[in-house]
């Protein structure tokens, strides 16, 4: 990228109105260097979260055009059999199998994660399910709903397949986090939102901060195995999720909102193409390495990362050493 469009496109990043829009999108497509599309990955195995609609679905179906064979791993089975026939019927020949996991639900992960093992390694596991409840709830295990959903759920995944995924591809796990996630910090001492006034938009950015951190600290630990991570946010989309929790901010920003195919292009790129595999644990957008923190007081420090592993792997009821930890 030459340095004049380095620099439109930091400007972009950081306007974030624009840069986040759709409009940001089509201007970055036109600026010198923009990374090539991906490449056909015929016969890889990737797995969803999040599927069946919005940028999901979306993500779903471009991977399957580029020849994946999909599986979606849906809390639905029905609303995930409704997006396979849609995926199908778009993409003749389409191979997309459905497995059953509610993200929130520790059992239901353990359930999936030992189906998914039975059916062959995996190319690429794609966390990309969350929600935004509008009050704190619990699930039946005790974990409130948004922390199981976006952060428990997708560490205790991770920890059951990392060593099942492809190490001569090699194997990708990518997290679809949120740019909300730049205005919080990490609250170690409260990662289930128990102690603040529960504000849905500040919980959903403190789980999505936390996930960048996960990533960074999953790519240290699998970096040995030649699985590669990362984390990436989609911009401002017109999805489902968007439509139900912030009404408001879709109704002022829907003319420059991404669609859900738009949202969904870094996270295939990705997925499949060349150039994520030569790094590990970096944070993206519009198919570029971003910045994690824009603030001074969203920094974490040190003993912050390992206590935040901790309290994860312990919420998920699994044994996983802090990566560097004697």
């Amino acid at each position: 990228m030459s340095l004049l469009a380095s620099v439109a496109d930091t400007v972009l990043d950081r306007t974030i109105a624009p840069g986040y829009s759709r409009l940001g999108l089509a201007a970055r497509r036109r600026l010198a260097g923009w990374p090539a599309d991906p490449p056909r990955i015929d016969g890889r195995i990737v797995a969803i979260t999040g599927p069946t609609s919005g940028i999901g679905a979306a993500a779903a179906r471009d991977l399957a055009a580029l020849g994946a064979r999909v599986v979606l791993l849906a809390r639905s089975p029905e609303r995930a059999g409704a997006t396979r026939r849609s995926i199908v019927d778009a993409v003749p020949g389409a191979t997309v199998d459905v497995v059953e996991c509610d993200v929130s639900s520790l059992a239901s992960v353990r359930e999936a994660a030992a189906a998914l093992r039975e059916a062959g390694p995996l190319d690429a596991l794609l966390h990309n399910a969350g929600v935004m409840p509008p009050a704190r709830e619990e699930t039946d295990e005790g974990l409130e709903v948004a922390f199981a959903t976006n952060v428990a759920g997708p560490f205790l995944l991770t920890a059951l397949l990392a060593d099942h995924l492809a190490a001569d591809v090699p194997g990708r796990i990518l997290t679809m986090s949120s740019g909300g996630m730049y205005g919080q910090a990490l609250d170690v001492a409260d990662l289930q939102h128990e102690r603040r006034p529960y504000k849905p938009a500040a919980v959903y950015a403190r789980d999505k901060r936390a996930q960048v951190v996960l990533n960074e600290l999953w790519a240290a630990r699998l970096r040995p195995t030649g699985v590669v991570c990362h984390a990436l946010h989609p911009g401002w989309a017109d999805t489902p999720g968007v439509a139900d929790a912030l009404p408001g901010f879709r109704k002022a920003t829907r003319p420059i909102l991404r669609s859900p195919e738009e949202g969904a292009d870094t996270l295939v790129w990705l997925a499949a193409a060349d150039e994520p595999t030569r790094s590990t644990g970096r944070f993206w957008h519009d198919r570029r390495p971003r910045p994690t923190h824009l603030l001074p007081r969203t920094r974490e420090a040190p003993e912050d990362r390992a206590q935040l592993w901790r309290g994860v792997a312990a919420a998920a009821g699994v044994d996983v050493p802090v990566p560097g930890a004697a």
